[in-house]
């Protein structure tokens, strides 16, 4: 089973495929490769973002003010 990436992990292996591409030193096929994987970690960045965003509302909601929380892993 995979361990599931964080959003840093995602973040930091999306930067360095970002880099890898703008070099442009990549062969296509490669290049291609590259950037569908770039697309599906900014997918998951994007997704853990939205489940925090939702996770805040819903404390904002909730209590009606904002107060400090504590993230439960």
């Amino acid at each position: 089973m995979k361990k599931e990436k964080t959003f840093e992990e995602a973040l930091e292996e999306l930067e360095l495929i970002v880099k890898e591409l703008e070099a442009g030193n990549a062969p296509l096929d490669e290049a291609i490769k590259k950037y569908t994987e770039a697309m599906n970690l900014a997918k998951i960045c994007n997704e853990k973002l939205d489940n925090a965003t939702k996770s805040v509302n819903k404390i904002l909601e909730e209590n009606g003010k904002l107060e400090d929380f504590n993230i439960e892993d």
